[in-house]
């Protein structure tokens, strides 16, 4: 049975993104696009349209074509918008790092993605510079000022400059993303201007966001959850957008105080410290129409304890980077706490047995299968994993285990896939396990997420080894990895439970965790 979005579709817009979210960009000139929150820096619409294009005439002048790509690997910054749909008025495709990867993750990255230059923070120079230096990065670029680099502003040109470049929406990409899909090491994900403007008009169609709104932009724009709500959607609808470079929770609700936040884009851990944080009572959060809650699941309980303390509607939503991201949504009218919501228009699903495929009745648990305009072109040089993650007739399958009401409400309940997620970030248990293996003293290693009310799952090792502390375990992974993928957790076994053709039984290590559930 395929399953539809209540909501009417909707005509698909065929024009490139940056066209998109800059058409009425001219009316609202004088408005304030976006507030660095630490800093009160502000870019007007009508600055952020000039900067844009002059951003995209300094890339021609240094030979941009189009289809290169321009990586960023930086925290929320006012900038980041004008780099980000800069690069995509230059023709150019944006592959965005998360900036706590380590120089080995980002080098990897510019060097799959094929990235002429990088873009980069201060405080991150070195290791952009690093990585750079392994991975053909032709040149950095710095916001602000960093010793030996070029800053940011030597790439704007005159505006009048800007390139004309022919651009097929449903075929040129304009992100590239890095996700490990349902498994495995991360890979690019291919998403194409009509990808990102079939997501942006479907999910406003669920999200009500108008020039009267202001818009907390805490959620890391490198993510697609960001890059889709707040980089598009926010600022195609007029909203004032604030930036915060990393979540505080004091400068979070100061921000919220002085600006009149309106909606608030958030993943669980922010949403647990607005339930139960005493600090809250401190602060006039009135003006918030709404949180939405993604990138992991949240339950009823703590929707509704955040919902009643906020004195505002707390909805969900569920989606992956390859599906643009949101597919899901709960109406704000209709909504069904501890439910990830509906359909978005335009986007069909299916819920089918994991082991026969075949499609479950109403009410029964079976693995999640999405279409619709917003699924990805594929993974990067991998015709493989992308075989294996969309067929022949255009289904996605999620991994994750969903289950629908009669009312057309889904519910997330568990996944497939193994992959862990930690506070929203993907952290791959291969990943982890293919490090651990590269310690001498280890001779086997199965990883897997353990359950927390804060993070959703924290990473946990199994080890098989002798001579081993914890401690020695978790620091030499820590030294390694990104501070979101670091072992929360260490435990000495004797083997590593396996089936006969070698594959990780994850749930019987889960049953070996002395720790699950504290």
């Amino acid at each position: 049975m395929v399953l539809r979005s209540p909501v009417s579709d909707i005509e698909i817009r065929d024009v490139p993104l940056h066209e998109f979210v800059l058409e009425d960009t001219g009316r609202r000139a004088d408005k304030p696009a976006l507030i660095d929150g630490p800093s009160g820096r502000t870019i007007t619409y009508g600055e952020l349209t000039q900067q844009v294009h002059a951003f995209a005439a300094g890339l021609a002048a240094r030979g941009l074509e189009p289809g290169e790509v321009v990586g960023i690997f930086s925290p929320n910054l006012p900038e980041y918008a004008v780099a980000f749909h800069g690069i995509a008025r230059a023709g150019g495709t944006v592959t965005t790092v998360n900036p706590t990867s380590t120089a080995k993750e980002l080098g990897r990255q510019l060097s799959d993605a094929g990235a002429r230059f990088l873009l980069t923070a201060q405080a991150f120079a070195e290791t952009a510079v690093t990585a750079a230096e392994d991975s053909g990065v032709e040149q950095v670029f710095v916001f602000g000022e960093a010793e030996g680099l070029s800053p940011v502003t030597e790439l704007m040109g005159d505006p009048d400059d800007a390139p004309e470049v022919s651009i097929d929406p449903a075929e040129h990409l304009v992100a590239l993303p890095f996700s490990s899909g349902t498994t495995g090491l991360p890979k690019g994900v291919m998403l194409t201007h009509r990808n990102l403007v079939a997501n942006v008009q479907q999910s406003v169609e669920l999200l009500e966001t108008t020039e009267d709104d202001v818009v907390i932009g805490v959620l890391p724009f490198f993510h697609i959850y960001g890059m889709t709500v707040i980089l598009n959607l926010a600022l195609r609808n007029g909203a004032t957008v604030v930036t915060m470079p990393r979540f505080d929770l004091q400068q979070f609700l100061e921000l919220h105080q002085e600006h009149g936040i309106t909606q608030c884009y958030a993943v669980p851990p922010i949403v647990l410290a607005l339930a139960k944080q005493p600090v809250i009572d401190q602060f006039d959060l009135s003006a918030l129409n709404f949180v939405m809650c993604g990138a992991a699941p949240l339950s009823q309980d703590l929707s509704e304890a955040a919902s009643e303390r906020l004195g505002c509607t707390v909805i969900q939503g569920y989606g992956m980077t390859e599906t643009s991201p949101v597919t899901h949504v709960s109406p704000l009218e209709r909504n069904k706490p501890g439910t990830v919501g509906v359909l978005l228009p335009n986007t069909e699903a299916k819920i089918v047995d994991v082991d026969t495929g075949e499609p479950v009745e109403t009410g029964d648990r079976g693995e999640l299968l999405v279409r619709g305009p917003q699924i990805m072109a594929g993974y990067l040089n991998n015709q493989d994993a992308t075989d294996a993650m969309i067929d022949e007739d255009g289904w996605l399958s999620t991994g994750d285990i969903a289950v629908v009401d009669e009312e057309g409400y889904f519910s997330i309940v568990d996944r497939v896939k193994e992959l862990i997620k930690y506070k929203g970030y993907q952290v791959p248990p291969a990943e982890l396990e293919a490090l651990l293996l590269e310690h001498d003293q280890i001779d086997d290693a199965g990883v897997i997420g353990r359950p927390d009310e804060e993070a959703g799952e924290l990473p946990v090792a199994f080890v098989v080894a002798e001579g081993l502390e914890p401690d020695a375990v978790l620091s030499y992974v820590a030294e390694r990895v990104a501070p979101y993928k670091r072992l929360r957790g260490v435990e000495f076994v004797d083997e590593i439970p396996k089936s006969a053709s070698g594959k990780i039984l994850r749930r019987e290590l889960a049953k070996l965790d002395d720790h699950a559930g504290e």
